[in-house]
């Protein structure tokens, strides 16, 4: 069972989080503290009782945005120590993703919170708390409901999003930023997961960075020892080592 410490200034955000986490048959134990500086408190207090003692805590369910010491600094702060609690960061801000698993956050829940959301996060929590202690690393499948569509999580809500929607993907640690003419999305994929994923619809690898749609490819630029090719009104550089496979790819497209 897991002795979970939810951490968010907002009251009532706390509350309804706290009644989710107490629902979960696989939390023990769910206390809040109002502030990051509050959570500093009890984790150095449960760290010095030890992994079994009264004030053991097994993850901590963080918020971001706080005034003073906020989630990121709390976490930050945790990797110094020797055996912290796991994080899973719970904020209505997708733009600190990147930040946090960084961090080794175990998992990222937007607000607000829904219960099925928050179940799959502890579960991940069970899977590493499980292999810590067998001292392996769990793998956790990346699943798709289906290969026309990817699920994107905004707000709280999962959207599916259309892979012909999708100009270019940019890589960002372990995660990918989808852009469509709409806008973008983060998704906890890696970049070299989806150019396997996506090479049979026309995706090919530009540079470490980038991933691009062939047919989303307005101009193909060549300078003075450069290759960029045209996105909507985004260019991208091309590296060297893609420059003349996507030259070729393009050819063949255009003569077909």
């Amino acid at each position: 069972m897991l002795r979970a410490l939810a951490v968010d200034d907002e009251r009532p955000s706390l509350e309804e989080l706290l009644y989710l986490l107490n629902a979960d048959p696989r939390i023990g134990s769910a206390e809040g503290a109002g502030d990051a500086t509050e959570a500093l408190r009890r984790i150095n207090r449960a760290l010095e009782s030890g992994p079994d003692g009264p004030d053991a805590i097994d993850v901590v369910f963080l918020d971001i945005q706080m005034p003073g010491l906020d989630g990121l600094d709390l976490a930050r702060l945790l990797t110094g120590f020797a055996r912290p609690p796991l994080i899973v960061f719970v904020t209505a801000h997708e733009d600190f993703a990147v930040q946090a698993f960084d961090l080794k956050a175990a998992d990222y829940v937007l607000k607000p919170v829904r219960r099925e959301r928050l179940a799959e996060a502890v579960r991940r929590v069970v899977e590493l708390r499980a292999a810590d202690r067998r001292g392996t690393t769990p793998r956790i499948p990346v699943h798709e409901p289906d290969p026309d569509h990817i699920p994107v999580e905004l707000g709280g809500v999962t959207r599916f999003v259309p892979v012909d929607d999708i100009t270019h993907v940019e890589a960002q640690g372990d995660y990918a930023r989808l852009h469509t003419d709409k806008g973008s999305h983060l998704v906890r994929i890696p970049l070299s997961t989806l150019e396997e994923r996506w090479r049979s619809r026309g995706f090919v690898r530009i540079h470490r960075r980038h991933l691009v749609a062939l047919r989303h490819i307005g101009e193909l630029r060549l300078g003075a020892g450069t290759v960029s090719v045209l996105i909507g009104a985004e260019e991208l550089q091309v590296s060297r080592r893609h420059a003349r496979e996507l030259r070729d790819l393009l050819m063949r497209r255009t003569t077909s």
